[in-house]
């Protein structure tokens, strides 16, 4: 199935006769590699948007750092914005940086098709097409379908907002640390004229508490 996007401009969300199945959605996925999109939960396709120079670099930043803290922490596997994950409620997201563990899941070989679970730990930074609101609607969702822990950074108000399960959003601003249990992850932050600096670093690594 391809999709004819001429002069329509991402984010689009398109609605079919028919719900997609999560089958459909991958061979969809499969025959438009050059396209960006997530399956909704009731089978609608979203085609996201390419990233801005500064949203990318902010996701490349936290996708670096995530997998160096993975490799050396050794308990699971940092994916980037490549993963489609696949999760309870139907839907396929992708976020700039996720961490899931090693006993959930192990990668597979380059021919098993098979998808990523919810990963239990996710970063999305918010880029200047993405609507607030829908961005933090997401961040519920990934928490209901089982993620543990969920940063959306906001460069554009230079804040973090934190989701866990059974807690309602936190939202730090400022220059502040943020914290994961149960796997000690931490992000340390600042905001000035320039934007939003990031650095992920372990919450018992001693550079931390100095900014890295």
């Amino acid at each position: 199935m391809g999709l004819a996007i001429a002069g329509m401009n991402p984010p689009l969300r398109i609605s079919q006769p028919e719900p997609m199945s999560i089958e459909g959605f991958w061979q969809l996925a499969l025959e438009n590699p050059e396209l960006r999109m997530e399956c909704e939960p009731n089978g609608d396709v979203t085609l996201m948007s390419p990233a801005h120079g500064t949203a990318t670099l902010y996701s490349s930043i936290v996708f670096g750092d995530l997998y160096i803290w993975a490799k050396t922490d050794g308990r699971g596997y940092a994916l980037d914005s490549n993963a489609g994950c696949q999760l309870p409620d139907g839907s396929v997201r992708s976020p700039d940086a996720s961490w899931i563990s090693a006993d959930r899941w192990k990668p597979q070989p380059i021919t098993d098709d098979a998808p990523v679970p919810c990963p239990d730990f996710l970063i999305e930074v918010r880029s200047g097409s993405d609507r607030i609101r829908p961005a933090q609607e997401k961040m519920l969702a990934w928490i209901a379908n089982g993620a543990q822990l969920a940063w959306l950074v906001d460069p554009l108000r230079k804040v973090v907002e934190i989701y866990r399960p059974g807690h309602e959003p936190e939202i730090q601003e400022g220059q502040s640390a943020a914290y994961g249990k149960p796997r000690s992850l931490g992000l340390f932050w600042s905001s000035d004229e320039s934007g939003v600096k990031l650095c992920m670093c372990t919450a018992s690594y001693s550079r931390f508490a100095m900014g890295c």
